[in-house]
């Protein structure tokens, strides 16, 4: 049975992970995505402020999901969500990083105008193996209460 509405309190939800990114992933990925030279050589990446080949911010939003969904969306009845409030490309991604997803429930809340779904108001922060934060984002995701979880 999934995860409803109800089972979501504020505090700490979970750590997942890791997920490791390597050269190749970053190189894939802004070749297809984000083709911006930090992004795809070596050389003129040490040109930047990044001073090195670095994963695009998108790269990292959609490893975030990849670990949201492993994690914890996958286990509970998501209706998905009304649009990400904020995100933040905080420390550059770099090759060889293994990733960690930490999510903080901030609070809840049932909706007013669809009794069937309640919003659950989220933190996430991507980091390192070292601890250093990479990406941080909030979100309110939908979720079906109990009584429509059990209706179906």
């Amino acid at each position: 049975m999934k995860l409803a509405f109800e089972d979501f309190k504020p505090g700490h939800l979970g750590t997942f992970g890791p997920h490791h990114v390597s050269r190749e992933d970053i190189i894939e990925f802004a070749t297809e995505f984000d083709p911006q030279p930090m992004h795809l050589d070596e050389e003129a990446a040490s040109r930047t402020i990044l001073k090195g080949l670095s994963g695009s911010g998108w790269h990292m939003c959609a490893l975030w999901m990849r670990m949201a969904w492993d994690g914890f969306i996958s286990g509970i009845a998501s209706m998905g969500a009304p649009g990400v409030e904020e995100v933040r490309w905080v420390s550059p991604l770099r090759p060889g990083d293994d990733l960690m997803l930490d999510v903080e429930v901030l609070d809840t809340r049932e909706s007013k105008s669809m009794p069937d779904i309640g919003f659950v108001h989220l933190k996430q922060e991507m980091r390192n193996a070292s601890g250093q934060v990479l990406m941080f984002s909030t979100i309110k995701i939908m979720v079906l209460r109990r009584h429509a979880v059990e209706a179906m």
